[in-house]
């Protein structure tokens, strides 16, 4: 019998490693990601789930300062690093990070424009029920967007990045493909994901594959 987990979140052990990963295509993803944002949304109130080390909400916030940002995410570690990244960006006053699950969000109904999720998807034990937190968060009128996977370790050069890493965390990345067999990626397609919507309110607005990435945008 094969040992399968369902880890919601980036372990401890790995968050420098993604951290890494991520801050090498904040331009070539994360930038391109937010500049399709703020085309749509110039105010008010936006969550980002699995905000990991908050890159989303501070390309965001680069562009339309306004525009308040909160992310969540199930990784203690990487909420500090997304604390550290908003400050050394000058923006910790217009971004929020905290430790918190998406399946049970501690915000009340109709509390934000707009919800945002990058690469969290896949891991959800329970994708319907996010999914019903975000439609109750939402305005009226509100939408969520959701990509997944995030096409960050497709983008990258893995050389490179494995060359960034300490001695500690080389030794570290050892027990990566140990993680990977024991907690693989979902992979959902299309029609999966039409079913979980249809257990909701949402409106459907858009579901299409990019690449290797499902885009999905609802409405409230």
């Amino acid at each position: 019998m094969k040992l399968k987990l369902n880890i919601e979140r980036i372990p401890a052990l790995f968050a420098s490693h993604y951290e890494k990963a991520a801050r090498k295509v904040i331009e070539k993803y994360y930038g391109q990601v937010a500049d399709d944002i703020v085309s749509s949304l110039q105010e008010g109130r936006i969550l980002d789930l699995g905000t990991g080390p908050g890159y989303l909400p501070i390309e965001i916030a680069k562009r339309i300062p306004s525009i308040r940002v909160v992310g969540i995410d199930l990784g203690k570690r990487l909420i500090e690093i997304a604390k550290g990244n908003a400050r050394k960006a000058d923006l910790d006053q217009n971004l929020q990070f905290e430790v918190g699950n998406a399946a049970s969000l501690r915000f009340g109904d109709d509390s934000f424009d707009m919800i945002i999720s990058t690469g969290m998807f896949h891991a959800l034990k329970d994708p319907v029920k996010v999914l019903r937190e975000c439609y109750r968060v939402l305005k009226s009128g509100g939408e969520a967007w959701i990509f997944d996977p995030a096409r960050v370790l497709s983008q990258i050069d893995v050389n490179k990045w494995k060359a960034s890493f300490t001695p500690w965390e080389r030794f570290l990345y050892l027990f990566f493909p140990l993680f990977t067999r024991i907690n693989p990626s979902r992979k959902y397609s299309r029609d999966q994901v039409l079913e979980m919507i249809a257990a909701t309110h949402f409106e459907v607005h858009r579901v299409e594959k990019k690449k290797d990435e499902i885009r999905i945008r609802l409405r409230k």
